[in-house]
């Protein structure tokens, strides 16, 4: 999960404009001091992973607390810190800050949302119901093994493994505000033995080599390095037993090209009836939609028309979640 940030060589700050960005599309709910969230380590990877330029960085806080400042400076590598604090003596025009600051909440959002509102993320989740027959044809592959789940969020696919035969899952999630929310359920669920709750990422999994049979990802695990890529696939090459399996449930089609080079097989399930985003109430459906679709109108004109919980993931405009992909280690 790292990138380098670019800065600047010299000895003093070089004005470098933002780079081209939309118009703020939808009400952020998030403030820059919500960055006050994460801990030195995880900042320091969220901050590298959003690419944004140092300079740009100190335009973003300009007005946020001095606390903030100081965490960021914390967390950011020598050369990064030096063009972060010339960027704060020679800050942009307000519009400039203004700009900055949109452009960097808008590039943490998921990230915020984890740590901050993980409540909202694990509404959504629940709308987002996995194609039955995905873990009915991996079953005979976990059944009596052991499991790591990647990303594992509030433990969707963990509790899915536990389910169809799983022995023991490990799940991993950088989260503290999804773990909480996974160890509640995780508490009042007769899967509680079998699952076992750790910290960490797909650059870091918190295991021995070759400890698992099988790794999982659920929603999770793309090409781009931020979010697995060539150092989270070596990473979980690594904890599996040789003959163990690979499996990425729900890839974005975009990734298949990449995961079709790394020996992936891809897998795509029937349909009987076109997949739905499902919600326990019209009132949830409408909160989520608020929150993560708010730059489609689409979706916002048919959920006020339909007047039901369940809006089609064609409507959505991605792929419904009925696909994975699978490789033997």
């Amino acid at each position: 999960m790292r990138a380098e940030i670019e800065t600047n060589s010299g000895t003093r700050a070089t004005r470098v404009p933002l780079p081209g960005h939309r118009a703020h599309a939808f009400a952020n709910p998030f403030k820059i001091e919500d960055l006050l969230i994460f801990d030195t380590c995880h900042l320091g990877q969220i901050l590298i992973m959003s690419g944004m330029r140092p300079e740009h960085l100190a335009w973003a806080i300009r007005e946020a607390p001095s606390s903030l400042m100081q965490h960021i400076d914390a967390c950011l590598p020598e050369d990064a810190r030096t063009a972060f604090w010339q960027g704060l003596a020679s800050p942009g025009t307000k519009d400039e800050c203004a700009q900055a600051r949109h452009l960097l909440l808008d590039k943490l959002f998921w990230e915020l949302t984890y740590w901050k509102t993980p409540e909202m993320y694990a509404e959504l989740v629940a709308g987002e119901h996995l194609h039955p027959g995905i873990f009915q044809q991996l079953g005979p592959v976990l059944q009596a093994r052991t499991v790591l789940d990647v990303g594992a969020g509030c433990g969707r696919a963990s509790f899915a493994a536990v389910e169809h035969g799983a022995a023991l899952v490990y799940a991993v999630e950088p989260s503290p505000g999804l773990r909480n929310l996974f160890a509640k359920k995780l508490a009042a669920s007769s899967a509680r033995s079998a699952i076992v709750l750790c910290d960490g990422d797909f650059t870091h999994v918190p295991l021995p080599s070759q400890s698992v049979d099988v790794a999982l990802s659920c929603s999770a695990f793309t090409a781009r390095s931020a979010q697995g890529g060539e150092p989270g696939l070596t990473e979980l090459r690594r904890v599996i037993r040789p003959g163990g399996y690979i499996v990425l449930i729900w890839p974005r089609p975009a990734d298949r090209p990449w995961l079709a080079t790394h020996g992936f097989h891809y897998v795509a399930l029937p349909q009987k009836q076109e997949m739905s985003l499902s919600f326990a109430s019209w009132e949830s459906a409408w909160r989520c939609i608020r929150r993560f679709y708010a730059q489609n109108t689409l979706v916002q004109r048919y959920l006020r028309h339909a007047r039901q919980p369940r809006i089609p993931f064609s409507v959505l405009g991605f792929n419904a979640p009925c696909d994975y992909c699978w490789l033997q280690v």
